[in-house]
């Protein structure tokens, strides 16, 4: 009976201990609205530790006052409802892909700008990159996308590059159909204070290419987060990353860094008010500065003086250079310029900024290059990049590496990053995986319409295990008449067709005269066809039925060599199928005094470029040349007759960022004599020469840098040239004369 009575007891205690918690706790929050409403400070995070500790925070009713985030988020939404009322749009509902059909289904047309139009620098290299791209269209008919003339990218209200009465101006395009099929490119949105998402007119049902893009106001599989970039961002190519092959160790002089403004009040000036606490100055250099702004001094605050001295102790590109981690808190807005100067310099980013959309989330694996952290657990920070890994830390430098050439180094790579996203979400049948756009060579070099599947493409070889197939097409381009049976075709065709390897042989026939009827061509033991180049020269590297192997032999019509060159340089490329493998070398060089490229044809122990004119490379590499490189370049190479083997050495070096492999060869040819009626050799013409040198140049200039890679790396036989029994060697030819 006792013990019954002490149950009961305990129970009724306990009931009242949580009718006295709850009620307790109802009461505690509804003072503390009530003293907020009344105009009473509350403590702003984190209110874990002493005011007197954190003097950098600035006073919650100044940043109450200033505006920022102290919305709740029903305001917020609200307030972005208004502002974007197509906010539920996705591809199916808001894009119209009957627009997108037909044999060149993606096309963009850009609206011609407005007489007396200002356009930005960045907004200018933005529409030059659509112009210059493959897919740009002067007929709005054939458009599937449109992009307006109108300069969007800054609409902060108290800019100089702000345009007014946007949709009015819009209202006025014929196309525009609540921007349907338009895609808006933007940088900057809001102003002071709040620096809210809005543009400042109705986007409608339009695709917004943004930069700063919160999480809540992203359209997945519409909107696309593009990277906050500076005017001087480049236009094409852009410099290198800077981390260098096999760097060891790993880690650097600093653990994290960070080099940058303070914002004392309105937002984002929360996450860099605090970021002097994980400051030590030894392997943690966490440096701000208030010396920004007209007013600043008006503002600044207890601390400031003593951060603006420690912030010019410390070199920004030294720092940069020499740590690890790389602290990219928010700004006013998401998005930061560090971003991109972090991933450039192989600085693993560490992200301070809830809520933002990483750009071009929809297919980049950031989880493999950058560390997410919370502005709230700012102090954790330390802790958690000391916990990451050796072995880590290399994968995520390398991942910055990868993502910054492919995605963000120019302007043109942001762009055309932007469209083919947008260009596989029209063609989803059509389109790239994930492993296609998180594994070199990026996604932007890998054109689904040759082929979705991995294993057709060189550069997966070796992460899928694969290996090349066992047998190679030769293509011999042809260009002088057939008038003799002594011709060097001739014997070139006796000598490919005993490879064991050799599936078919293609003869391009670029020649005025038509090609001979094929009676007049020797018996061969593999099958010959005969296509005609419509005296293209660069119709060599065209797309090619006909071909059904993945290597391609290319070869010119008076190339000497015997068949065991062809089988110890096949066996080569097959250890190296992404690489162009040959004999003939050239190289490249920077004339300083004419402030331009060289080309060299002189024999020396490096070179950066293999002729085509005897070389094996993968038929992959055929359909880039035709429908990645623009038309310009291949017009080029046709007008002069000239340079296709050099473009090429371009291409597969941007690909690759590898030179190519020279293999052994025989130095000593007979000089076969001119016959009556064939063509001089290109060679012996004097402008040859100088034509290569141009080409060198405009090539570089179109890929906006030099891709080609010098070498000295030369692949002989086992046993080349020692001094043993010729019976002990498997290629005794090569060394015969």
């Amino acid at each position: 009976m006792q013990a019954r009575k002490k149950y009961v007891l305990l129970g009724l205690c306990t009931c009242c201990w949580l009718l006295l918690y709850y009620w307790g706790g109802l009461q505690e929050r509804l003072l503390g609205l009530l003293t907020h409403r009344r105009g009473e400070v509350v403590r702003p995070w984190p209110n874990w530790l002493d005011r007197d500790l954190l003097p950098g925070y600035a006073d919650q009713a100044e940043l109450q006052n200033a505006g920022g985030p102290g919305d709740s988020p029903r305001q917020r939404r609200q307030s972005w409802a208004g502002i974007y009322k197509d906010s539920r749009c996705r591809m199916d509902t808001c894009f119209d892909f009957a627009r997108c059909q037909g044999q060149s289904s993606f096309r963009v047309y850009i609206y011609p700008p407005e007489k007396g139009e200002r356009v930005s620098e960045s907004y200018r290299k933005i529409l030059t990159s659509v112009v210059e791209s493959r897919y740009f269209t002067s007929d709005p008919r054939e458009a599937c996308l449109f992009v307006l003339g109108i300069d969007t990218l800054d609409r902060d209200q108290l800019s100089t590059q702000f345009v007014p009465n946007m949709d009015e101006r819009i209202r006025g395009y014929p196309l525009w159909n609540d921007g349907r099929n338009h895609v808006i490119f933007n940088l900057y949105s809001g102003t002071w204070p709040n620096y809210t998402e809005d543009l400042g007119f109705n986007v409608g049902q339009a695709i917004l290419a943004k930069a700063s893009l919160n999480t809540e106001h992203f359209r997945p599989g519409f909107d696309i987060s593009i990277p906050l970039f500076s005017k001087e961002h480049p236009q094409k190519g852009g410099e290198r990353g800077w981390l260098v092959r096999n760097t060891v160790p790993p880690r650097r002089k600093y653990l994290l860094m960070f080099k940058g403004k303070r914002y004392l009040t309105g937002i984002g000036s929360d996450t860099r008010n605090a970021l002097h606490h994980i400051h030590n100055g030894k392997d943690i250099v966490s440096l701000t500065t208030c010396r920004h702004g007209k007013d600043w001094e008006k503002h600044k605050d207890a601390r400031c003086d003593h951060d603006n001295q420690e912030y010019e102790r410390f070199d920004y590109q030294e720092l940069l250079h020499n740590s690890t981690f790389c602290l990219v808190p928010r700004g006013r807005r998401l998005g930061s310029f560090r971003f991109l100067e972090s991933l450039q310099a192989a600085c693993i980013p560490v992200l301070l900024s809830n809520g933002w959309e990483l750009p071009f989330s929809d297919v980049i694996q950031w989880n493999q290059a950058v560390i997410e952290g919370d502005e709230r657990l700012l102090l954790q920070v330390p802790s958690t990049v000391r916990a990451v890994g050796t072995d880590r830390v290399l994968a995520l430098r390398q991942r910055t590496q990868m993502l910054w050439e492919a995605y963000f180094s120019s302007v043109d790579k942001i762009v055309l990053t932007t469209l083919e996203i947008i260009k596989d979400r029209v063609n989803s049948h059509i389109s790239r995986n994930k492993f296609m756009w998180n594994a070199l060579p990026g996604g932007l070099l890998v054109l689904p319409e040759y082929s979705t599947h991995l294993a057709h493409y060189p550069f997966y070889y070796l992460n899928l295990g694969i290996s090349p197939g066992q047998e190679f097409t030769a293509v011999i381009h042809a260009t002088s008449p057939l008038v003799s049976q002594s011709q060097p075709i001739m014997k070139l065709l006796q000598v490919v067709s005993k490879s064991k390897y050799c599936s078919q042989i293609i003869i391009l026939w670029n020649s005025e005269k038509p090609p001979p009827h094929r009676s007049k061509w020797p018996p061969m033991p593999v099958p010959l066809i005969i296509t005609d180049g419509r005296r293209k020269t660069s119709s060599r590297f065209l797309p090619n039925a006909a071909i059904e192997t993945e290597a391609v032999l290319s070869l010119d019509e008076d190339t000497v060599l015997l068949t065991s060159e062809i089988n110890f340089a096949f066996h080569v490329w097959q250890s190296f199928p992404e690489r162009i493998v040959g004999y003939p070398p050239r190289s490249h060089f920077w004339d300083p005094v004419k402030k331009a490229w060289g080309y060299t044809s002189k024999w020396t122990n490096e070179y950066s470029i293999v002729l085509t004119g005897a070389a094996f490379y993968h038929r992959y590499y055929h359909h880039l040349f035709s429908h990645y490189l623009p038309s310009s370049l291949r017009a080029l190479v046709d007008r002069t007759s000239n340079c296709e083997d050099i473009l090429m050495n371009f291409l597969v070096s941007s690909v690759t960022h590898l030179p190519p492999i020279k293999v052994a060869q025989r130095k000593q040819y007979k000089e076969m004599p001119i016959l009556q009626g064939t063509k001089m050799a290109p060679w012996a013409n004097p402008e040859h020469f100088t034509q290569r040198q141009e080409c060198v140049n405009t090539f570089a200039s179109w890929f906006g840098y030099m891709p080609l890679v010098h070498s000295q790396f030369r692949l002989d036989p086992v046993l080349f040239k020692d001094h043993v029994s010729v019976l002990r060697k498997r290629y005794k030819d090569l060394e015969r004369v």
